[in-house]
């Protein structure tokens, strides 16, 4: 599944570190990278990769992933650390 997240599909509106939107973004595991919550640059890859691991395309899928990275621990600061966070909060959540 190939899915592109822009950002007037997201809930929220975040700040661009444009200084840093060239550097290269989360493009899957392993990825120890510091993650910035507050770049729409870092968010819309991680928001991507999350929405195609649980095959969904689903716009409340997406606004749901919103709500747990915005309620995401500190103490989860990697690239790496806030996928997994937000697949398998997202998973447990979709469950329910």
């Amino acid at each position: 599944m190939t899915l592109t997240v822009k950002p007037s599909d997201l809930k929220f509106k975040y700040p661009r570190d444009v200084a840093r939107r060239d550097e290269p973004k989360f493009s899957g595991l392993p990825d120890g990278v510091p993650f910035n919550r507050h770049d729409l640059y870092e968010i819309l890859p991680l928001l991507t990769a999350v929405m195609e691991a649980l095959e969904s395309d689903d716009g409340r899928v997406l606004h749901l992933l919103e709500d747990l990275l915005n309620d995401m621990p500190r103490f989860v600061t990697t690239r790496g650390e806030v996928y997994n966070y937000l697949l398998g909060s997202a998973q447990e959540c979709l469950r329910a």
